[in-house]
């Protein structure tokens, strides 16, 4: 398939929004598994009942759209090494499709309301899908990012 076709059979359409206390770049932090805030997903009206036994998970991989993203960027310094990387090799929320997940910790279901700790999204953030966090499926404990092993090397 030639890329320009796949590109006009995507349809992407959020599922809801996210509010946090994060009104800047600045005012987030760079991963939400270290935040501590409590932050709030909105699930719109017509996805409702996805949520049914929701609230027997622990754990929830949110995916969100970064809205506010530079999506012409190819490559990024990350924060914590100060050296260029592609932006594929980072985190980096500037990319060209600039999708991000955070493992959040669900902490309670309120009709269409999930309070949430763990995300670094700006308040207002479109929400792209929700996903049960499995550690038996999800967790890769060998896994490396070869950059950062050699900057962790160096100190």
């Amino acid at each position: 398939m030639e890329s320009r076709e796949m590109e006009s059979n995507m349809v992407l359409r959020p599922i809801g929004v996210i509010r946090t206390p994060f009104s800047s770049r600045a005012e987030a932090p760079h991963q939400g598994r270290v935040s501590r805030e409590i932050c709030e997903i909105e699930i719109f009206p017509e996805f409702e009942e996805g949520l049914m036994d929701l609230d027997k998970c622990t754990h929830l991989i949110v995916l969100y759209w970064l809205d506010r993203a530079d999506r012409t960027r190819l490559r990024a310094v990350p924060p914590h090494d100060g050296r260029v990387h592609g932006v594929f090799a980072t985190r980096s929320p500037d990319r060209p499709n600039p999708v991000a997940f955070s493992v959040a910790e669900l902490l309670s279901v309120e009709g269409r309301r999930l309070r949430v700790r763990g995300l670094d999204a700006l308040n207002g953030t479109p929400l792209i899908d929700i996903k049960p966090y499995s550690p038996g499926i999800d967790c890769v404990p060998d896994a490396k990012i070869g950059w950062w092993d050699e900057k962790q090397s160096r100190k």
